[in-house]
Parts: C-alpha cells; structure tokens; sequence
C-alpha cells in the first residue's frame, strides 16, 4: 500500500526558505521499468486546490525526468527526488505571504491524472509565511 508522509513546514518570514520532504513507501522512486508522477498540491483556507509542481518519472534507463510548475511558483520552488531516501523534495525560496496554505505531496500514474487529484495523497503540511 502506497504511503505518502509529508514533513519540514513551519512559519517562516516573507523572503525565507522550506524544504518540504515526502517520504514514500509503498513502491520506489527508482524501480525499474516503472512511470509515475509525484508531486505537491497545496490549498490555502478558502482557495481551491492547486497543483504546485511535479516530476513525472520514466524508469527505463533512457528518459529524463519531466518536472511541471505552477506559474506562481517558477523560478522560486525547485523538486527532486532522492532515490536512495525514497523520498521527495520542494525546495522553496523567497516565500511570499500567499504561500500560505496546507501542502500535500501526491503521487499517480500519470500527470493528467494526479493534476486532477486522482491516486495516492498525504496528510499534508502546513506552511504559514508571515512576518
């Protein structure tokens, strides 16, 4: 059974830095001949859902990953996967107030179906950007 533990939010000032880690079990980021996307949501108090940003990975020695960013968020959050730790990564840099919001990590079998919030979902973590 797939799980999905997310860790690593706080409150950080307007400017500041979080890194969010998703721990996965369940099945392994680097299985070969395996494909899946896995990324983070968030959802602030009275917004709809948004996806934040995504790798979908093909595991058969020749593709490279593809990530996928929110608009809001290029140039500012970075995600990556460590194999060895079985876990995801959203490095996020100069937070801004409307950052604000609960992120949960989220994986599928393809893009079109985890951006539509099918599959598996953590239980999320908070993250609140305020001076």
């Amino acid at each position: 059974q797939v799980q999905l533990v997310e860790s690593g939010g706080g409150l950080v000032q307007p400017g500041g830095s979080l890194r969010l880690s998703c721990a996965v079990s369940g099945f392994t980021l680097d299985a070969d001949d395996d494909y899946y996307t896995i990324g983070w949501f968030r959802q602030a108090p009275g917004k709809e859902r948004e996806g934040v940003s995504s790798i979908s990975v093909r595991n058969d020695g020749r593709s490279d990953d593809a990530s996928w960013y929110a608009d809001s968020v290029k140039g500012r959050f970075t995600i990556s996967r460590d194999n060895a730790k079985n876990t995801l990564y959203l490095q996020m840099n100069s937070l801004k107030p409307e950052d604000t919001a609960v992120y949960y990590c989220a994986s599928a079998e393809y893009f079109s179906s985890w951006y539509l919030g099918e599959g598996y979902w953590g239980q999320g973590t908070q993250v609140t950007v305020s001076s």
